[in-house]
């Protein structure tokens, strides 16, 4: 299924800190959690197979084993390609990338164990190897889908002439990039163009800036953010993280933020920033003041 912005959530929840690399959930808390949010009709769910050194997949799956009646209620995305130095991966030597046919199967053959689960919505290229190769890439995608593994693939991280590169081969649905206010690359090299030529979602890792956009006594430039999403906010009864998911849902890419927070509450705040429509205006306030300057 093509993804598009009326098939897929308008956030994904991000997994990476709910395990051992953030607020270390046990089973019941990820019930709880993963319940909250199909609850707020938010059904996507992105993984990678690294996240809390190869165990968060499995933290998951542990739910998924007990409470089968969940897993068709949600999409699953997972991420492959990098290989971290773990105990859980002895094998791995040294912090490496690796899009071989050989890796990607062997990946969502542990993914799939993992999560507990015979099927992966999407799975992503976490990172480009600058070894890839497209045909083989091409060829791995075929058979894991073949094999009913896999529905659909996208990438992670991607220029644009690598997606193109990959796309022109195997079908891909999404380019999943750092998109925030501090973080504004996509918008000029050519990422979110693509996306719309191709009628792909972006989707954002760390729109929020990584909370560097909320610490106080920050240098002068956050500080000017902070001064116009303040003004922003007022005017729309809104917080400042309202106001961001905002800015970045104003693009008529469609982009899709992934959330990284572990708190209902904070899930249930972005979801009611949906009914938040910046101006024309008001989105070139907030780049202007990320900017620094007025535009050229």
């Amino acid at each position: 299924m093509k993804l598009t912005k009326d098939s897929i959530s308008p956030y994904i929840i991000g997994t990476m800190r709910l395990g051992t690399w953030g607020s270390n959930l046990n089973t019941t808390e990820y019930e709880r959690f993963i319940e909250g949010c199909l609850d707020l009709d938010l059904i996507d769910f992105d993984h990678a197979d690294i996240y809390g050194h190869y165990t968060t997949e499995d933290d998951f799956g542990n739910v998924l084993k007990s409470r089968k009646d969940l897993r068709k209620k949600m999409r699953i995305t997972t991420k492959c390609g990098i290989k971290l130095i773990s105990e859980n991966r002895p094998e791995h030597k040294i912090k490496s990338y690796d899009l071989s046919a050989d890796h990607i199967i062997t990946s969502v053959e542990k993914s799939l164990a993992s999560l507990q689960t015979d099927y992966i919505d999407v799975l992503l290229l976490h990172r480009p190897d600058y070894l890839f190769d497209p045909h083989e890439i091409a060829a791995a995608f075929s058979k894991l889908k073949k094999e009913g593994k896999v529905l659909d693939f996208g990438v992670s991280n991607f220029s644009p002439s690598q997606f193109d590169l990959l796309h022109s081969l195997t079908p891909l649905v999404t380019n999943q990039v750092e998109i925030s206010l501090l973080h504004r690359n996509a918008f000029e090299d050519g990422t979110l163009d693509q996306c719309q030529k191709l009628n792909v979602i972006p989707t954002a890792w760390s729109p929020l800036g990584g909370g560097l956009l909320f610490k106080e006594g920050a240098d002068e430039k956050i500080q000017a953010i902070q001064k116009t999403l303040s003004t922003l906010a007022e005017k729309y009864s809104a917080t400042s993280d309202q106001i961001l998911y905002a800015w970045l849902r104003k693009h008529p890419s469609g982009i899709i933020p992934v959330l990284g927070t572990s708190k209902i509450e904070r899930i249930q705040i972005a979801k009611q920033a949906l009914d938040i429509t910046l101006t024309h205006e008001e989105w070139y306030m907030l780049w202007e003041a990320a900017l620094g300057r007025e535009i050229d």
